[in-house]
C-alpha cells in the first residue's frame, strides 16, 4: 500500500477532482496528490480565494485500486443543502 495526499477542510470535506468540495463518500471523486508540497500549494491557493477556509493536507493510504482510504464527512455539503431545498420547492 502506498500513500497519497488529500486536502481536507474544517468540515471534513475533501477537495475533489471536479475543483469543488466533496464529502468523501466516493473516494474516486477526491483529488489525490503524490507530494505533500503539491497539497500545501493547493491549500494556499484555495485559502487565498476563501479566507474562512481552515484546511490541512492529510496523508492517506491507498487501497488496491489506488483510491485513498478516507473517512467521509458527517457535515452536508453547502451545495447539497441548496439542491435539497430546490428539490423540495419543486415537489411540495
Amino acid at each position: 500500500m502506498s500513500e497519497v495526499f488529500v486536502v481536507r477542510n474544517q468540515l471534513g470535506h475533501y477537495w475533489g477532482k471536479s475543483k469543488s468540495w466533496v464529502d468523501g463518500r466516493d473516494a474516486r471523486q477526491v483529488a489525490r496528490l503524490k507530494h505533500h508540497d503539491e497539497g500545501v500549494n493547493l491549500l494556499f491557493e484555495l485559502s487565498s480565494k476563501d479566507v474562512a477556509l481552515r484546511g490541512e493536507v492529510v496523508a492517506a493510504p491507498t487501497d488496491g485500486r489506488g483510491e485513498p482510504v478516507i473517512e467521509a464527512s458527517h457535515h452536508p455539503l453547502p451545495n447539497a443543502e441548496q439542491d435539497l431545498l430546490t428539490e423540495t420547492e419543486q415537489n411540495p
